[in-house]
């Protein structure tokens, strides 16, 4: 009888069955959380396989002679010929040259547009859809139209020089003018990712920072220059940095244009055109590999060096 009701007391104890229920919660979220580990598997595998793996690769090879098959490892001299090719600068000297004047024209310029679609009333999503429709155009496609429109002899461009009286160039045919030809494709490509950017943040400003500006008899200028720019620091350094890594990753637009070597004579061959022609026109893929992982020293240093301009901290 004493047995039985220590059973029974022993059954009854909510102790014990707090326990198993928290046991049961346990249970549940692990099945729980390997489900989603399931569904997470497939998207960690596509980053070990394609992200991961050519990393690692890449950073092997550039210790190695390879053309895909035969292997002989030769040390640090893949970064040496590399560091001392005039072609592999002469691509550094384009990648930056396109680059720099890429970003000088277009985040000033997209400012001024975002800053006017923002003044405006009425028809703000119909600027937005035009002026970011360039952007959402493939590049490889906006290359070979502005081939026709840049055409020495048939484009628009050109066609419009002659008409005022002024010289028509050989955009992409003559050395010195072609880099010209991919900036003006880089601005008209780019220009609406920053006018939506910049839009966004000049709507966010408290227009409380106005109100009081006009009180104090500051005019729409005197308001653009000393609350709007200061207020825009921030995206002006976001649109900096992801300008320069995009300008010094630079490859689609000129192989459209000239291909790896960037025809004419060399002139808009960027650093990850010298990649491409070392690696799948030479089969010198250590060489290659070398030449990836001086180029992403040099954009982690430009990255660095904007961070630090910008005041923003790593």
């Amino acid at each position: 009888m004493a047995k039985n009701s220590v059973e029974i007391n022993a059954s009854s104890n909510p102790s014990t069955d707090t326990s198993i229920g928290f046991e049961t919660m346990r249970q549940k979220k692990r099945k729980s959380q390997l489900t989603w580990y399931v569904f997470l598997l497939p998207s960690f595998l596509g980053i070990l396989l394609f992200m991961v793996y050519p990393i690692v690769e890449s950073f092997r090879l550039s210790f190695f002679q390879s053309n895909g098959t035969i292997e002989n490892f030769i040390g640090l001299a893949n970064f040496k010929l590399v560091l001392t090719s005039a072609t592999f600068w002469n691509s550094v000297w384009n990648t930056f040259f396109i680059g720099i004047f890429q970003i000088l024209i277009t985040i000033p310029l997209g400012f001024i547009f975002a800053s006017l679609i923002n003044s405006t009333p009425r028809g703000q999503n119909f600027f937005k859809v035009v002026y970011f429709l360039p952007n959402v155009t493939s590049i490889v496609a906006a290359a070979m139209i502005f081939q026709f429109v840049l055409h020495p002899e048939m484009g628009i461009v050109n066609f419009a020089l002659e008409a005022v009286g002024l010289p028509s160039p050989g955009w992409f045919s003559d050395p010195s003018t072609s880099k010209w030809g991919v900036i003006f494709l880089a601005v008209w490509h780019w220009i609406g990712f920053v006018i939506i950017i910049c839009l966004a943040n000049l709507q966010a400003i408290s227009p409380e920072m106005y109100e009081a500006a006009k009180i104090d008899g500051a005019s729409g200028i005197q308001q653009w220059f000393f609350i709007t720019i200061p207020n825009m620091a921030g995206t002006f350094a976001f649109l900096l940095i992801t300008g320069w890594i995009g300008a010094l990753q630079r490859f689609n637009e000129v192989y459209v244009l000239g291909g790896p070597n960037g025809s004419p004579a060399r002139s808009i061959q960027t650093m990850g055109a010298f990649i491409y022609e070392r690696g799948f026109t030479g089969f010198e893929f250590g060489v290659a590999s070398a030449a990836t992982y001086i180029m992403f020293i040099i954009i982690l240093i430009f990255t660095f060096i904007n961070l630090k301009v910008s005041k923003m901290k790593l």
